[in-house]
């Protein structure tokens, strides 16, 4: 039986190994919306996404600490979670750029609290910004869901640092 370590010991790896191998998990495509404190509109792409629970319903994903974006999602009440649909590449590509305006041309409606929610996605995620928790070089954003929608279509995943669409999209 092994005893519970009080500490992990020293990787055996660098951090390019490290990137290299989660690389090889596939991950659905999400952008996150929100709302800038002058009322402009402000989104960026993330993969790192997933359930939490069901009762009550609460999802997470993470942003960088040194993220520009950090005080923005940190301060701001909500924000909605877009989950892209396999035909949505440019848009996770112009969400993941340093475009002043990455609305400009952009179709999207407006949710109950006046966030974008993205046309075309599979799936969005309108959330009350409930708790964050720091960990390591990111922080852990849980969002409690209060409004929700779905379409059934293909998903874009990103894998081995390129985005893909899901193989049920070339049935």
């Amino acid at each position: 039986m092994l005893t519970p370590a009080k500490q992990a010991v020293e990787p055996e790896f660098d951090t390019q190994h490290f990137r290299a191998a989660l690389s090889q998990f596939a991950t659905g495509v999400t952008i996150i919306t929100t709302r800038d404190q002058d009322g402009s509109f402000f989104g960026l792409t993330a993969s790192s996404f997933n359930s939490v629970s069901l009762t009550p319903p609460l999802v997470l994903w993470s942003l960088g600490q040194k993220s520009r974006s950090m005080p923005l999602f940190a301060e701001n009440s909500h924000y909605v979670i877009n989950v892209l649909a396999a035909d949505q590449a440019e848009l996770a590509e112009r969400f993941a750029s340093r475009l002043d305006d990455r609305f400009s041309g952009v179709d999207f409606s407006l949710s109950q609290n006046g966030l974008p929610i993205l046309s075309g996605v599979s799936a969005w995620f309108e959330c009350h910004n409930r708790s964050r928790h720091p960990e390591g070089d990111h922080v852990i954003f849980v969002g409690e869901v209060e409004r929700c929608a779905f379409e059934r279509k293909p998903a874009l995943l990103f894998h081995d640092g390129r985005f893909k669409a899901s193989p049920d999209s070339q049935s």
